[in-house]
């Protein structure tokens, strides 16, 4: 009996040890490396001095103000659709935060893990005004430009089979590319997630003569991804996701953490900036990790606003990714 609980020990010893690894990685790299889109204004776009944001790079932003207490501590890797999951099962990036849906088979058989949900979407059109179509249901034998790869490839296919359709695909890898083709009149309509219509038709220099269809023919849940195999990377990852969401709804910013953090007596506000317990030590992190990532980078509608909210480029209200208490889908597990 005590061979076989010292075999145990030993198993479990070597199973936390793989679990570690990529959180050692990238401490002693000294960076997170997090692939992106390749430019999705709103989402994931080089500023005018070349350096990244939008919604899914502060993400990014997070996950190293987490681990490093230095949000500038990440190298980004622009991906196509193509790309995305070999460039995260080989390792040449730790996190995926590129608008990828969470689906039956890609959680499954990839060999890839989803952290949660960052953003609640679906796929929609968009056309130019001048075509009069006024639903999607007047597409039948129309050119869509559709990236290849991608869910929104497999919906389109769907959607015009269900409804007795044809159409031509005008298949392109990026958005730049889809913007081009689109503009060229090479496509009669192109279909993505809405929030990707809205940041491709903000580019446009006439946004208001493109219209994007009220028809949704999908549920696309986008979220952050990790590899399979490594549970402390996953939890660390999920759980600064759910921190930015806990924040909003218990009114912890930006501007106000550092009060909080000093002042505040409620105890689900003390375990989430750490001044209460230390759970940021079961993910291998400092007791302040969350009150870094608030620091740092903001609560989730913090993010949500200066990046694709009403008040941005892309003028997106919240809905469905409101927080559960102003009716929408966003809320995090509880901290304890």
């Amino acid at each position: 009996m005590r061979l076989f609980g010292i075999a145990i020990a030993a198993a479990l010893c070597i199973g936390t040890a793989a679990q570690a690894q990529t959180l050692d990685e990238v401490r002693e790299r000294g960076y997170l490396n997090c692939g992106v889109n390749t430019g999705l204004a709103g989402f994931a776009s080089p500023n005018a001095d070349g350096d990244w944001e939008g919604f899914d790079v502060d993400y990014c932003r997070a996950v190293a103000a987490a681990i490093f207490d230095d949000p500038a501590a990440v190298r980004y890797r622009p991906l196509t659709s193509q790309e995305r999951f070999t460039a995260l099962q080989s390792a040449e990036i730790d996190v995926l935060s590129r608008n990828t849906t969470w689906t039956f088979t890609r959680d499954i058989s990839v060999g890839i893990d989803f952290i949660g949900v960052s953003y609640y979407d679906g796929q929609g059109f968009m056309v130019p005004a001048s075509l009069g179509v006024t639903s999607a249901l007047d597409l039948d034998g129309a050119r869509i430009c559709v990236q290849t790869g991608t869910t929104t490839e497999l919906n389109l296919s769907d959607y015009f089979r269900a409804n007795d359709m044809s159409y031509d695909s005008v298949v392109i890898q990026t958005n730049e590319e889809a913007s081009r083709n689109y503009l060229a009149e090479a496509c009669d309509a192109y279909t993505t997630d809405i929030s990707g219509l809205a940041a491709v038709r903000a580019t446009f220099d006439d946004p208001d003569s493109h219209i994007i269809l009220a028809d949704v023919i999908s549920k696309e849940p986008l979220g952050p991804v990790v590899r399979q195999g490594d549970h402390q990377w996953a939890d660390l990852n999920r759980w600064v996701l759910n921190a930015m969401i806990a924040a909003e709804e218990m009114g912890v910013t930006s501007v106000n953490v550092e009060e909080m953090a000093a002042t505040s007596t409620n105890p689900n506000i003390m375990r989430l900036l750490g001044t209460e317990g230390d759970l940021g030590s079961l993910m291998g992190l400092e007791a302040a990790w969350a009150y870094q990532v608030i620091h740092h980078v903001g609560n989730y509608g913090e993010v949500f606003d200066r990046s694709i909210g009403t008040g941005s480029l892309l003028g997106l209200e919240r809905g469905l990714n409101a927080s559960w208490t102003e009716g929408g889908l966003m809320f995090a597990p509880p901290m304890r």
